[in-house]
């Protein structure tokens, strides 16, 4: 097997935004024409309801157009599992590995195909980091699938009790948020094993395999980059402070947590501060939470979790990156500082720029459902669409009404967010070198 080479990639005029592109969308046609089958299904779906779901589970949403535990034969979930796995930890990574499993050195071309799919900026060998990727990814899916495998059997029987583990493992660390009930997991809230073992999966799952490699060897905070610090502080201070505003505005709120005892409350409530930023998993109503909440969700949506995770948004460095730098304009300073450690302006630019095209592409598909699906609210159509950008999966109950040309803009947007903004951008952009300075000009803003 001959291994490509960049030079080869240019001939054919590919470049790494492109095969990224491309083989997710290979990954979902391929999904929505085995959905499509009468072997994947119980009853007849549409061609728009196969590719939905396809698009759905390959680029790790959740979204849902049909309920999987009763019209998806066993041959059907399996196909939506297999897809968010590899969806989930990327496609290019997976081709790397087998590369790898063959004999096969990575070449310069693969090495740049892997750190483009995974926002992986080092130049370094990338082969160990593959490989300490997929053993992390099936130790840690193997351990949640386990403890769950040990939770369901009392209740699901053995058969059951081992599938629906495995399958929500992967929907969990992967953040799929795609659930074999109809009510996700309205019938575990409150259940402590379920949060800490599914809540668990999902925040490990969102940190971002770098983090995790470099927790793996973990030996002292001081030796963390500043990538893993920014990323572990964010994460923590996020998942804070939304659990205390849920505690705050939902403790009695009597289509949420209100109906729970106080201790299922506090579980219910520590759940829902974990999955707003990657997985679409809900023990609630999420259509009956508060306005505050709701925006709040929608919020932690855009941001999304951690850069080469499963997870999609803006990502929390990049929010990290743009508080940190709002901090040192304040402050009077020229470049911000995080532990002991300058930002460069280059980071800067790119989190701004990502900020600002994400923003733009919440705007332009809330602008063309707002077309097409006038009927349904504006406080529903921005926490869908953001939900699908985001792919995170959470929606407020309206994706079943959505209108058939409303459903292909959420398709796009849950493409769009799974393959990144900037990647999409770079793929249409055609970069250049700027050969000459100009002089500085003054600009007034604010």
């Amino acid at each position: 097997m001959k291994s490509f080479r960049l030079s080869e990639q240019k001939k054919r005029g590919l470049n790494p935004s492109s095969l990224i592109t491309l083989s997710f969308l290979a990954l979902i046609v391929v999904g929505a024409l085995l959905l499509k089958t009468p072997w994947a299904t119980t009853s007849p779906i549409t061609w728009s309801d196969a590719f939905f779901m396809s698009t759905s589970a390959a680029t790790v949403t959740g979204l849902g157009v049909v309920d999987i535990g009763s019209r998806m034969t066993l041959f059907g979930q399996i196909i939506l599992m297999l897809q968010m796995q590899a969806g989930g930890i990327g496609i290019m990574t997976f081709a790397a590995l087998v590369l790898m499993m063959l004999g096969q050195q990575l070449g310069i071309g693969e090495q740049r195909l892997v750190r483009e799919a995974m926002n992986y900026t080092r130049v370094s060998d990338l082969g160990w980091l593959v490989k300490r990727i997929v053993a992390l990814v099936f130790i840690i899916e193997g351990i949640g699938a386990l403890l769950l495998f040990l939770y369901f059997v009392p209740e699901l029987g053995l058969a059951q009790g081992f599938y629906q583990s495995i399958f929500f493992t992967i929907s969990s660390f992967n953040g799929g948020g795609l659930s074999l009930y109809g009510d996700s997991l309205a019938r575990w809230a409150g259940e402590w094993p379920i949060t800490v073992i599914m809540g668990g999966l999902i925040i490990i799952g969102g940190l971002g395999f770098t983090v995790l490699a470099e927790l793996r060897s973990f030996k002292s905070w001081a030796r963390l980059s500043l990538h893993s610090k920014l990323m572990l502080t964010g994460s923590a201070g996020l998942l804070l402070f939304t659990f205390l505003i849920v505690v705050l505005f939902e403790w009695h709120n009597p289509e949420t947590l209100g109906v729970f005892n106080t201790q299922e409350k506090f579980w219910v409530a520590v759940f829902h501060a974990i999955t707003p930023r990657s997985a679409g998993l809900s023990m609630i109503n999420m259509g009956g939470v508060t306005l505050t909440v709701s925006i709040l969700v929608i919020v932690l949506m855009f941001i999304g979790g951690g850069t080469n995770s499963a997870a999609s948004g803006i990502k929390v460095t990049t929010f990290m990156v743009l508080v940190l730098s709002t901090r040192a304009f304040l402050r009077g300073r020229d470049a911000p500082v995080a532990f002991g450690r300058r930002i460069p302006p280059s980071v800067i630019l790119r989190s701004l720029a990502l900020a600002f095209i994400a923003m733009m592409f919440v705007l332009t598909a809330l602008f063309l459902i707002s077309v097409t699906d006038s009927h349904l609210g504006f406080l529903q159509l921005f926490f869908e669409v953001v939900s699908a950008l985001g792919a995170v999966g959470l929606s407020m109950g309206i994706t079943e009404y959505i209108s058939e040309p409303g459903r292909w803009i959420l398709m796009v947007c849950m493409f769009i967010g799974r393959i990144g903004p900037l990647t999409l951008v770079f793929l249409l952009a055609k970069p250049s070198v700027l050969r000459v300075r100009h002089p500085d000009g003054d600009v007034h803003i604010g």
